[in-house]
């Protein structure tokens, strides 16, 4: 499986039953925890995400709304006694803030934390089942977005075809990328004939805090889902501007020069109660729109 389940979807004030930013990221029995706002710890039991399988935790800028729950939940983590190293990538003024934090509660840690700070875009984490990337955004003060991708072989094995060789696990490695392989009795296997193609990698994008800017989609091009915040509705545009915040259709119009297949909106501003006028301007630009909801799960196809 691979989805995001999102936390908080309100922007700086809390309203309208509705959290800051948070959002937790699912592939297999790996979790992204991108954002922690307030009321993150009690979002994670109220949709029963489990904290302990959370490996890495990913910081955008340090506005509150978009931290402020963090040292609550690091320290939790200790108190839960999460022995697993935790990995904190962020900008690197938050790792004084939670050094201050934890040495004024005379709080150690039963866990290794990690902190990576951010400065450079490029890739951050390499894993054999995934990757993630990080790029610049253009916000008031210094923000970040991700990318998370999924890794997997360009092909599978036909169990069907394969049946009756007998291969060594480096000849099914080397079929499963493409290559054709040998027999010990000298017999050629073309890797098209045991093989089928598997399906695209998927990725994610998650825009943080941005105003509106057409560079960002060739940072996020092609992907299968991507997360933009759409703080104000068309009509606010150069309120949007101003405060560094994008609207509805500059969201559409970002995953249109994308060519993303999905678009996920969020980060609405407090003074709208009602949600469904953001969702009726994006899909006016890109049909294929979703509001983020606090507490759904969207797959990532």
């Amino acid at each position: 499986m691979f989805g995001v389940t999102i936390l908080g979807n309100n922007s700086a004030l809390p309203a309208y039953d509705r959290h800051p930013t948070s959002q937790v990221v699912t592939m297999d029995q790996h979790q992204f925890l991108i954002d922690c706002g307030e009321g993150t710890q009690m979002q994670l039991s109220r949709y029963k995400i489990k904290r302990s399988r959370i490996n890495h935790i990913f910081i955008s800028h340090l506005h509150g709304d978009h931290y402020f729950g963090l040292a609550g939940l690091i320290t939790s983590m200790g108190l839960l006694g999460r022995e697993t190293e935790l990995h904190l990538f962020a900008p690197p003024p938050l790792k004084a803030i939670i050094d201050l934090q934890l040495q004024a509660a005379d709080t150690k840690l039963p866990y290794q934390l990690h902190f990576h700070p951010l400065g450079a875009e490029g890739l951050l984490v390499d894993d054999s089942k995934f990757q993630v990337e990080t790029f610049k955004v253009f916000h008031r003060i210094e923000c970040w977005g991700f990318i998370i991708r999924e890794k997997r072989k360009p092909r599978k094995i036909n169990k069907e075809k394969i049946g009756g060789y007998k291969l060594s696990a480096e000849s099914f490695e080397k079929l499963k990328v493409g290559e054709n392989v040998t027999t010990e009795n000298g017999e050629l296997i073309e890797y098209e004939t045991v093989t089928l193609a598997n399906p695209p990698n998927r990725s994610y994008a998650f825009c943080a805090d941005t105003m509106y800017a057409p560079s960002l989609a060739e940072k996020v091009k092609d992907v299968s889902m991507l997360y933009h915040e759409t703080t104000y509705l068309q009509v606010l545009e150069e309120r949007a501007t101003a405060r560094f915040h994008s609207t509805t259709a500059q969201a559409a119009d970002i995953a249109v020069k994308a060519n993303a297949k999905k678009l996920l909106i969020g980060h609405f501003s407090s003074k709208y109660e009602a949600l469904d006028e953001f969702l009726t301007e994006a899909q006016a630009i890109f049909p294929n729109t979703d509001l983020a909801l606090e507490g759904v799960s969207y797959r990532i196809t």
